[in-house]
């Protein structure tokens, strides 16, 4: 089992509904698969084998693949465009033999332990049943924390945004994620190789599950709301069943496969096995860095930014010495390491390195930290108090962990990209630590080295949800919510109510409608405000075009000539046929 893999240290509170989950992640028993693994030796695979990367110039992929058959390897996988190819071999000398072909620049075994027979015969993930819950939203300490829960006032992030979760899988049937999930978008890429069949990407643990929730939970009036609720987020498994380990060719496949497919943000808790650091000056180790380093890079240029957890170990990262957990997939030992051994992805160029925070801002005490490589900080859970989100079958629960942390920050930056659409991955970056509240080094522990702008335990500070989707303050008017469903069927005008009582005089000319509605094609909707003397405010009447699904957006309105107590209504007018939708929620601010 990998104690460190995923990065969480996960507990559990027992709710209704919720039976307690193991002490950490990696030993939580693996589900039972939902169809029957190989039986024996799979077809195309032998005991002894191993798995690889080979990396050529791009130009060269083809030669490194007749070299890779030349010299008794078969090619698993391949990502032309980056130069990476997987290769699987029996062979005891096939890396070193492969090392002195021309064209082919490094070759990194990347495990020490043979590749499973599962690799050439998937067994599906379980699809748990599901659990119904009681349960109701209420506002978390982590999401106060961060302001997120003022900046839903704002926007709930835009459908049109996606989010990745490379993890041990998503439960995409349970009822706060549904809503939002991507299944067209969606992969296994265990062992490597994407597998695109419905429900490969499923949770093989709960870790997963638990981290997509914090990232987008619907704002549905039931369980817990993630940080961007109105966002997509699709899985892409990248941990092997049984194991829970992340492999380089796993990540690879991952990276590559996000920016094919679009995704504005990555969320990444976990560390790429079996090596916690890799280490330049060893051949397998400095092929691993690149392979994944030149995936990460190709998913930036398509416009996706990767958020990841810097670990929990309470290491310093900028001051590295000894490496005790590593390899994790056979036998640790002991080794002398500097800082130019890397965890990856975390340390690599362009990826956002999240520490952890407790209940009240200060270093979570598992948080790894350090000067130079942690960007920004967010809530991760510290002893009795976790991050309460999402579990496999319905179920709810805590873990804490800098893998709990960095899902924070994801959401943060998918509602930055659902604020500004045109932003680069660097310009979310940026974002993300220029809004962020400094914390200062605590006096009482001397680790912590830098400013308070700026530090080793906390990087640029903690993520602000509200000032990064343009909320300088938070809202001071009182607040009022509807989470009822109401259907909107076609070419049908419906409305849902809110009764506004406490509010003196006249509702400001600043009335902030928030407005989170599950529809189709929007292209079909008018929506206006009704005040309680019946005066209409239009809202937003969408063009006939408008093919995009769901509306999740703040509205101001100036409704200064309106009494404010009184019953207001949402109306929503559906002019065509063929689609259909939901009034999920919505809110008024005075």
């Amino acid at each position: 089992m990998a104690l460190a893999t995923p990065t969480a240290i996960a507990t559990a509170t027992p709710t209704a509904t919720t039976p307690a989950v193991p002490t950490t992640a990696a030993q939580a028993p693996a589900q039972a698969p939902a169809v029957a693994g190989a039986a024996g030796a799979a077809a195309g695979w032998a005991a002894g084998t191993r798995s690889y990367l080979v990396i050529s110039a791009p130009a060269d992929v083809a030669a490194a693949k007749a070299a890779v058959a030349a010299n008794g390897g078969t090619v698993f996988a391949s990502y032309d465009a980056i130069g990476v190819v997987v290769a699987h071999s029996t062979g005891a000398g096939f890396a070193a033999a492969l090392r002195s072909v021309s064209g082919i620049q490094q070759v990194g075994a990347t495990r020490t332990s043979d590749v499973p027979a599962d690799a050439y015969s998937p067994a599906l993930p379980a699809n748990p049943a599901q659990a119904a819950t009681t349960l109701t939203e209420s506002n978390r300490w982590d999401m106060t924390q961060i302001k997120a829960d003022q900046a839903w006032n704002v926007t709930l992030g835009s459908p049109s945004v996606k989010v990745g979760v490379l993890d041990t899988g998503v439960d995409d049937q349970h009822q706060d994620l549904a809503p939002n999930f991507d299944a067209a978008d969606s992969v296994s890429c265990a062992y490597g190789k994407p597998d695109t069949r419905t429900g490969a990407w499923r949770d093989v643990d709960t870790h997963g599950t638990h981290v997509a929730g914090t990232i987008a939970a619907a704002k549905n009036g039931k369980g817990v709301v993630g940080v961007a609720p109105g966002v997509k987020i699709a899985s892409v498994r990248i941990a092997e069943p049984t194991s829970t380990l992340f492999y380089a060719e796993n990540t690879v496949c991952g990276f590559v496969w996000a920016g094919d497919h679009g995704f504005k943000v990555t969320n990444n808790s976990y560390y790429t096995d079996p090596w916690q650091f890799n280490c330049p000056d060893d051949l397998d180790q400095a092929a691993l860095i690149e392979g994944v380093k030149r995936a990460q890079e190709y998913a930036e240029g398509k416009g996706s930014l990767q958020v990841a957890a810097a670990g929990n170990a309470d290491y310093d990262l900028a001051d590295k010495t000894t490496d005790t957990a590593s390899p994790n997939d056979s036998t640790p030992t002991t080794r002398t390491i500097s800082n130019a051994c890397l965890d990856i992805p975390t340390e690599l160029p362009g990826v956002v390195t999240v520490a952890a925070t407790g209940s009240g801002s200060g270093k979570a005490s598992y948080s790894n930290f350090g000067r130079g490589v942690i960007d920004v900080a967010a809530p991760g859970g510290d002893g009795a108090t976790g991050v309460y989100s999402t579990l496999p079958g319905g179920k709810y629960g805590t873990k804490s962990g800098t893998s709990m942390a960095s899902p924070h920050v994801t959401g943060v930056a998918a509602l930055i990209a659902s604020t500004d659409p045109t932003l680069t991955p660097a310009g979310i970056r940026a974002r993300l630590a220029s809004q962020a509240n400094d914390l200062a080094c605590p006096a009482s522990d001397s680790r912590c080295t830098g400013t308070t702008a700026d530090n080793g335990f906390f990087g640029e500070g903690q993520v602000d949800a509200l000032k990064a989707v343009g909320g300088a303050t938070p809202p001071t008017g009182k607040y009022f919510e509807n989470l009822a469903d109401v259907a909107i069927p076609d070419n049908t005008t419906v409305e849902s109510p809110i009764t506004v009582t406490g509010v003196t005089g006249n509702a400001p000319a600043t009335l902030k409608v928030g407005v989170d509605i599950k529809h189709t094609y929007r292209g079909d909707l008018v929506l206006s405000l009704v005040a309680p003397n019946g005066t209409v405010y239009l809202l937003e009447d969408f063009p006939n075009n408008d093919s995009a699904a769901n509306v999740a957006k703040t509205y101001t309105v100036n409704a200064a000539a309106s009494a404010a107590n009184g019953t207001w209504k949402l109306r929503v007018k559906d002019g065509a046929s063929g689609d259909t939708g939901t009034i999920d929620a919505w809110n008024l601010t005075f």
